[in-house]
């Protein structure tokens, strides 16, 4: 085994690793899942569809939070292994665009264990208790929830569909491989 294929889990820059592609990919798939139950929601939130996608969604929210905490950690060690984003104007927006995505994916879910704290009911992912019910009601909590984590949750999604755009840009009209390194390609 190559020294290069036994550290293919590192990465490296020419290509993101294994780690980071997991990490990468398996939210984003969450994060789809996330999107849909919050559109089924406010489209209907009776329907049985939408219930049983929306059921789900405070448990999938905090393990999204932990996803991007893990991403986070991982990325700053492994920052100088890491593909760079270029010097030119197109790098910096992008380093700009991930930024507002991390941040967002961080404000989302925060917002709304906020809320949920401000409303007295505690929090529970997957029927476990992870912050035990007050009984109180916090209304600034409340309404700072309520302000704002539909709003932000929109906000990242639309960056989100920014960022799938400019990957098809990327790839399709510019054909510059920049989407290369997340699919593990050189």
């Amino acid at each position: 085994m190559s020294s290069t294929s036994s550290r293919s889990w590192l990465d490296n820059p020419h290509a993101y690793g294994t780690v980071t592609r997991f990490l990468h990919w398996s939210m984003a798939a969450l994060f789809g899942w996330q999107f849909i139950s919050s559109a089924l929601h406010a489209w209907n939130r009776d329907a049985d569809i939408s219930r049983w996608f929306w059921s789900s969604h405070v448990s999938l929210g905090v393990v999204l939070l932990a996803l991007v905490a893990l991403r986070v950690l991982w990325a700053l060690a492994g920052s100088r292994r890491r593909p760079p984003a270029g010097a030119h104007a197109w790098g910096r927006l992008s380093r700009l665009g991930h930024a507002g995505l991390y941040l967002l994916m961080i404000c989302v879910p925060v917002v709304a264990m906020m809320r949920a704290q401000g409303r007295g009911k505690g929090l529970s992912v997957f029927g476990v208790q992870l912050i035990e019910a007050s009984g109180r009601e916090i209304p600034s909590l409340i309404a700072v929830g309520n302000a704002l984590h539909g709003w932000l949750g929109w906000l990242l999604l639309a960056l989100v569909v920014g960022h799938v755009a400019m990957v098809g840009v990327h790839q399709y009209i510019w054909r510059d491989q920049a989407a290369a390194p997340m699919l593990g390609r050189r």
